[in-house]
């Protein structure tokens, strides 16, 4: 076999697992509490590896080395400020969730939030940022997938490489498969599966990119600065401003994810979050070594003229396998890939679902629906077709920057909701409706903006001004209003 058909073996095999993953999952997932919660009774390392897997999907995987590639050490604010914020999420919100999931037998995020401010209207507008959130998100991940696979279709030289639109199709239809049949147990088993790979091929694959340029990383960072001392600079070409708005919605904004928050409410005991949070540490900081090495090493063999200039900043990763790495590494990685964006994907879709046909029918005022499970897988595809759509209408923008922007509106609608909401007494149900209310209102203003032709004056990251914002009306309102009377069981929750 030729090195691109091992890695195309290796693509459509872990293909093939997806499918049996999917199955397997199906005949263990028997109502909503299975398909949106995996039963509460995952195990500390399956629910540490989720976590960060949950994360360094095709955000970290394709859009990380495309920042790198194209503005330099600017992402690196990204890598350096999540662990702080994996650890602020931990403090504020995982012993909490977890107790509150399981004193009112909560399914879902907005479950949690209409519990903590006995307010149907917060568990309505929860679930509406948690949509226009996935949207973004599952575009993110679409996209990468669909770049990834037109790049190993493109070496094998096969029908509809030259069709990003064709690519998003095949994404999308495996991906719906995968998610409606096996729920959120296919996702965190995957995430299981992907996350072991990745940590061992990451260092793998560090070690082979700093062998390629001469003086390792300090080679590739004097190439870099030759070229452009800007890129090289700790603020990169987004700049001081722009980085710090990052640095903002990336340290406070792990809380605000629910794919991330949700996942705490699915551990099998209270106490496991102690040991889970050094789990997901670790294994974000091996995984993000591919993150750093594939970007650095992509820009320093185009400056020295090694490797032609990439059309897409994105094909930085894809480029790297086919040409760089050894093609069972190669195969290996981009299995684990797949893998990190199916499973991320599920979890958005899960969420999404969740919202669409658990919360929002009950913050209307209606009932469940009958068949809720059945609705559920409805609306997951329809999910899905929706987020293929807005991939392929979307800005321009790199896979990271469509990452960084679905993970901007999670933030800044949900950070004070829940992250302060679960922490502060005081913390009022008008407070939190402004707050989402205020966050939605920025962020959709800033994609008409965009969509204009224009851009944010210094790069700054339209989530972080929404978060501000959302968060100066939160605890303002919440100072100058009569506070709400808590419930029994959630006052005794709020002490812990």
């Amino acid at each position: 076999m030729t090195p691109n058909q091992i890695t195309l073996a290796f693509v459509f095999g872990y293909m093939a697992l997806c499918i049996a993953i999917g199955l397997w999952a199906w005949k263990r997932t028997t109502n909503t509490h299975d398909f949106f919660m995996a039963s509460r009774n995952l195990g500390v390392v399956i629910t540490g590896i989720a976590l960060f897997s949950s994360i360094m999907s095709g955000f970290g995987f394709v859009g990380g080395p495309g920042l790198v590639y194209r503005m330099g050490m600017s992402s690196f604010w990204i890598l350096v400020t999540t662990p702080i914020g994996w650890a602020i999420a931990f403090f504020l919100v995982a012993k909490r969730i977890r107790i509150l999931a399981e004193l009112r037998n909560a399914i879902s995020l907005p479950d949690v939030a209409a519990a903590r401010y006995s307010s149907e209207k917060v568990r309505g507008l929860v679930s509406l940022s948690i949509l226009c959130g996935v949207v973004a998100y599952l575009a993110t991940q679409i996209k990468a997938m669909a770049f990834v696979l037109q790049e190993i279709f493109a070496r094998n030289e096969m029908w509809g490489h030259d069709s990003i639109m064709f690519c998003v199709a095949i994404s999308s239809a495996v991906l719906v498969f995968y998610c409606v049949t096996g729920g959120i147990i296919a996702s965190v088993y995957t995430d299981l599966f992907q996350g072991i790979i990745m940590m061992l091929v990451a260092v793998l694959i560090f070690f082979t990119a700093i062998g390629e340029i001469d003086g390792g990383i300090g080679g590739m960072t004097h190439l870099i600065l030759a070229d452009n001392a800007e890129s090289a600079g700790p603020w990169g070409t987004l700049g001081m401003i722009g980085c710090l708005s990052w640095l903002l919605i990336f340290t406070l904004g792990v809380v605000g994810q629910p794919h991330v928050v949700t996942k705490m409410m699915m551990s099998r005991r209270v106490e496991d979050a102690r040991l889970t949070l050094p789990i997901t540490l670790g294994g974000y900081t091996l995984t993000a070594l591919l993150w750093i090495s594939i970007g650095l090493l992509m820009r320093a063999l185009v400056i020295s003229g090694d490797h032609a200039e990439l059309t897409r900043a994105d094909d930085a990763a894809a480029q790297f396998l086919q040409y760089y790495a050894h093609p069972v590494l190669a195969g290996l990685v981009f299995a684990g890939l797949f893998a990190a964006i199916m499973s991320t994907a599920d979890g958005f879709l899960n969420i999404g679902a969740a919202a669409l046909v658990h919360d929002l029918p009950k913050a209307l005022g209606f009932s469940a629906p009958r068949n809720e499970l059945f609705w559920a897988r409805i609306a997951t595809v329809g999910l899905a077709l929706l987020a293929a759509i807005f991939a392929l209408t979307s800005p321009s923008q790199l896979v990271g920057q469509l990452g960084a922007f679905g993970w901007g509106v999670f933030a800044s609608a949900l950070v004070p909701v829940i992250g302060f909401g679960l922490n502060w007494r005081g913390a009022t149900k008008k407070a939190a409706a402004a707050a989402i209310i205020s966050s939605l209102l920025i962020n959709g203003g800033f994609v008409v903006y965009q969509l204009m032709g224009f851009r944010i004056a210094y790069g700054i990251a339209g989530g972080a001004i929404a978060l501000l914002v959302s968060t100066t009306l939160f605890v303002g309102l919440s100072l100058f209003s009569k506070p709400d009377p808590l419930p029994r069981d959630i006052e005794e929750v709020m002490k812990l």
